[in-house]
């Protein structure tokens, strides 16, 4: 929602992006058998995807998200 609200007058994707590695690693899914969940560039296709989806599409971003998290 960080990515999509807009609550900072600037960096949003950015801010989420540190969030989103903060949340990974808070629950220790940052890393998985020693090699990191997601790399840097998957971390920003994913946000600019986030950025540029249709709100419409909210859950299957969601989904999307979450299936990627799990393998």
């Amino acid at each position: 929602m960080l990515v999509k609200d807009h609550p900072f007058v600037d960096r949003n994707k950015r801010i989420a992006a540190a969030l989103f590695i903060y949340f990974l690693n808070f629950y220790n899914i940052l890393y998985k058998k020693d090699k990191k969940t997601i790399d840097n560039n998957s971390l920003a296709s994913m946000t600019l995807l986030i950025a540029e989806s249709n709100p419409k599409e909210k859950e299957i971003i969601i989904d999307l998200i979450m299936n990627f998290l799990n393998n």
